[in-house]
């Protein structure tokens, strides 16, 4: 730094050395080129001084204050240099405005202004707390000025003015997005990236919400990570105080949402693993009471099969399918996702936990078989943990907000790590993750429960997109699998909380992966169906069609499941009564099963030929060609088996 500001330096100390030696020759306007060289000396001399200081200069005021200071040495040099000319010819032909020097020597004087300014801000910078004022050439935007003043204590300051600094900077890129742009323009994400690295608590906590306050584009998210943000924020998310790991994961989150391409370089950092090693500290710990003692499996195969030799479900099959690959089920009985007891999450915990330490035993025996002795294990449990890493000494004397709010930002953080990214989702679901999400949805405070539901709604988004994430991290006989549904299932069932919609867009992404067997999630989707809002209704619309549609191998099932619950009656009252935000969404599923079960004695009760012949002529439904298809294929199944007396008597009703 100092070598580029003494290279920016070293031309204007030329030109006034010049301007000097100049004015001096002068034999025409000597009076005025004398005031000219008195303002040139007094510049001269501030520019030596800021030489002298370079180390501590930050270098953009710098750069924009001698430009402007090498502009108006220009000007005074060309001037000075009309006034040496020898001979009366030149003397008559040489003309000079007669306001020339007047500007040229406002421009030296406004140069003298910003660098003394420019050197104040150093003094200030090493504990002078004199207001600075304005420079000239922050008149026409004073805003730049007090950025530059703020980030050049960044650079240099004591910590606690430093972190005064930072603080300074959030309250200005919270307030006015083109001031957060400035700031990064202006060079402020690299000390705030070493204070959060180097400072103490409070500093940190400043840096990384200042930080996070300047993700808003893509533009500048995209600056921050090319500024080695997420080497800075996976060395805090290991080491620092929980207070600052909390606002770094609010950070991460941040520039995730606003810049999705960031967020294989937060996997390349290890952050994912990171933030579940938070969010688990304390809702599944690796501790000595989730091992089973009684079984000594070798493999998670182990692990499994003796885990569904005990489970109270009984099931014989645990077989997964996958629709797109496999076309044979069994009919279990009892539903894969069983015992619903007030001791199933703790059982779902010991399961999990005892093969996540079989597989590390494996992992350890086979690089070191001298671990294995007399045939025992070589994993044996202990009370001293740590979680990816994560440095968790004094973790537990947090007060209970601190370690509520780290869970939250974790959360939060994981949501929009997750959203579109398989590789994450792949990465996050191979951890205790979705085990954690499930234990926090279930007994969580609020705001940590609703960002676990919008982290397993975004899994489960591109779990339904993609089939091998689908078969890894939902397959039916999955502990952690069975807790998640079972959580979203009962906040389905209470329906009125606001995890709501994103539980019904879990149950629709994961409609795929449910069994014949498992109609459980019907019913209350279904029940959604009856004066709800509008939102709440469409989401319930659309995953009950990702049930029902042809693209789901079970279709049939699901469809009869839904019709048995009554959806019928609930679908026709959309079709006809319900806004337009709703109406095309239920005509669709009422479409597919009508499809599907076109002989039902429910359907033709309810005369569902009539609705969709009335809807097929409505031009305030703007059909689509896939949805008229659909509308008209309907029609055709249902004709072979219901009259359309029914229906015309449906018309005069509805008439």
């Amino acid at each position: 730094m100092a070598d580029i500001v003494k290279q920016i330096l070293s031309k204007p100390i030329q030109l006034a050395d010049q301007v000097t030696k100049a004015a001096d020759e002068a034999s025409s306007f000597k009076q005025e080129c004398s005031e000219l060289k008195s303002k040139t000396e007094k510049l001269a001399a501030l520019l030596r001084q800021a030489a002298r200081a370079s180390s501590d200069l930050y270098e953009r005021p710098t750069r924009r204050i001698v430009e402007e200071a090498e502009h108006a040495l220009d000007r005074a040099l060309a001037l000075v240099l009309k006034c040496r000319s020898n001979g009366l010819v030149k003397r008559v032909f040489t003309i000079i405005p007669g306001g020339a020097f007047r500007k040229t020597a406002v421009l030296l004087e406004n140069s003298v202004g910003d660098v003394s300014w420019l050197l104040r801000v150093i003094s200030g910078a090493n504990g002078d707390d004199e207001y600075l004022g304005l420079p000239p050439i922050a008149a026409n935007e004073p805003i730049l000025c007090l950025i530059w003043e703020q980030i050049a204590i960044l650079c240099t300051a004591s910590a606690e003015d430093r972190s005064d600094a930072a603080a300074s900077l959030s309250s200005l890129a919270s307030g006015n997005q083109r001031y957060g742009r400035l700031i990064i323009e202006e060079g402020g994400v690299g000390p705030l990236l070493k204070l959060l690295k180097e400072g103490k608590s409070e500093g940190q906590e400043n840096g990384a919400r200042a930080i996070g306050l300047l993700a808003r584009d893509a533009e500048s998210v995209e600056h921050i990570v090319h500024s080695g943000a997420c080497s800075v924020f996976a060395k805090v998310l290991k080491e620092g105080p929980m207070k600052v790991q909390s606002v770094v994961a609010w950070a991460v989150s941040e520039m995730s949402a606003n810049f999705p391409k960031c967020q294989d370089m937060f996997l390349q950092h290890n952050i994912i693993r990171l933030l579940v090693g938070h969010l688990a500290f304390e809702t599944v710990q690796e501790h000595s009471k989730y091992s089973i003692v009684s079984i000594k499996p070798t493999s998670i195969h182990a692990v499994v099969l003796a885990t569904n030799n005990n489970n109270n479900n009984n099931n014989n099959d645990s077989s997964y399918h996958d629709d797109y690959e496999k076309h044979e089920f069994s009919k279990v009985p009892h539903h894969p996702f069983g015992d619903r007891s007030r001791n199933q999450l703790h059982r779902v915990v010991t399961t999990t936990m005892a093969m996540h330490a079989a597989a590390t035993a494996n992992a350890n025996a086979k690089q070191n078989p001298k671990l294995e002795n007399n045939n025992q294990p070589a994993h044996q449990p202990h009370h001293t943990y740590s979680h990816s890493g994560i440095n968790m000494k004094g973790r537990e004397l947090e007060d209970p907000q601190t370690k509520a709010n780290m869970k939250e930002m974790a959360a939060r953080a994981l949501w929009h790590l997750a959203k579109g990214n398989s590789a994450i989702c792949r990465n996050i679901t191979e951890s205790r993750a979705l085990l954690c999400f499930a234990v926090l949805l279930e007994r969580g405070p609020q705001p940590v429960q609703y960002n676990s539901a919008m982290a397993v709604m975004e899994i489960a988004a591109v779990a339904e997109k993609d089939p091998e994430l689908r078969r890894s991290a939902f397959k039916p006989n999955s502990p952690a699998c069975k807790a998640v549904v079972d959580q979203v299932l009962k906040i389905i069932e209470k329906g009125d909380s606001d995890l709501l919609i994103p539980c019904i867009k879990v149950v629709g992404s994961l409609a795929r992966t449910f069994r014949a067997t498992e109609t459980r999630m019907i019913g209350p989707l279904v029940k959604l169906l009856d004066e709800r809002e509008a939102e709440v209704t469409r989401e319930t619309l659309i995953a009950l069609t990702k049930f029902a549609c042809s693209e789901n191998y079970l279709h049939l099932d699901h469809s009869k499941a839904i019709i048995s619950a009554g959806g019928a009656k609930h679908l026709i009252q959309l079709v006809y009564f319900g806004d337009h935000m709703v109406q095309l969404p239920a005509l669709v599923l009422l479409s597919y099963i009508a499809l599907h079960v076109p002989d039902s004695q429910e359907l033709a009760q309810a005369e569902v030929l009539a609705v969709l012949e009335w809807a097929s002529k409505q031009s305030s439904m703007a059909l689509d060609e896939t949805l008229e298809e659909l509308l008209q294929e309907s029609r055709s199944r249902l004709e072979l088996y219901q009259s359309r007396g029914g229906s015309r008597g449906f018309h005069k009703l509805h008439q």
